[in-house]
């Protein structure tokens, strides 16, 4: 782990989000099984379709190397998705990862199409190198938004990942709508930088123009807090 976090930290900061998460409603579970995420995501009314980063038939998302989090209600139905991968930077670095597309395709010639591409105008996005996780494909039904759950559901995923991974960095892309709402304050990324990923793929349907969002290490305070909750 980085810093002064350990492995013990990380997992009695996760059991006490997920306790908190519990207790609001929402039963958390987890997977690598990604054809498995897929079909699950497809049957969620009004969620947009998961994008190529979390499909297995055009990214590698091989157990160890990715997972996702679904929660269900008391009823069992599905309330919130999201979705998380690991790549290796150390020879490269996030800007070029996106232009190149790799960050959606396993074989971008193969599967981008001829008129897809991405620009990364986020500065800070040329130094984000290293062991690199991408958290993405997020999703909370309406009725358990407003609740103070984006923080819960987004500690989980960071807690997660730090255990598995010991990343350098967790970014995220996401709309304006995100950043204009206040979300940003409760999701746990400390840097924001507009046009992170200005992303069109066209036989996706997706025109994006996305904030990048990203920590460099554990929020070892966070954790802190977290302790003696479990």
């Amino acid at each position: 782990m980085h810093g002064n976090v350990t492995t013990l930290d990380v997992s009695k900061y996760i059991c006490a989000t997920n306790e908190l998460a519990r207790r609001s409603g929402l039963s958390i579970t987890m997977g690598e099984d990604f054809e498995e995420y897929v079909g699950i995501t497809s049957k969620i009314p009004g969620k947009r379709p998961t994008y190529p980063n979390f499909r297995p038939d055009c990214s590698d998302l091989f157990p160890g190397k990715a997972f996702w989090i679904v929660g269900r209600d008391r009823e069992g139905t599905v309330a919130h998705v999201q979705a998380m991968r690991v790549d290796d930077l150390r020879e490269t670095n996030l800007a070029e990862h996106l232009e190149s597309l790799k960050s959606c395709f396993k074989d971008p010639d193969l599967k981008a199409g001829q008129y897809s591409s991405c620009r990364c105008y986020a500065p800070s996005a040329r130094g984000i190198t290293g062991v690199v996780a991408y958290r993405g494909d997020l999703w909370l039904r309406e009725d358990f938004r407003g609740r103070g759950l984006m923080s819960y559901i987004g500690h989980i995923a960071f807690g997660l990942a730090w255990a598995k991974w010991a990343p350098d960095f967790i970014y995220s892309l996401v709309a304006d709508w995100y950043v204009a709402k206040g979300v940003l304050g409760r999701s746990g990324y400390v840097n924001r930088e507009q046009h992170g990923s200005v992303l069109r793929l066209d036989a996706e349907g997706i025109d994006d123009d996305d904030w990048l969002l990203c920590i460099h290490t554990p929020g070892t305070a966070e954790l802190g807090r977290a302790r003696g909750h479990c």
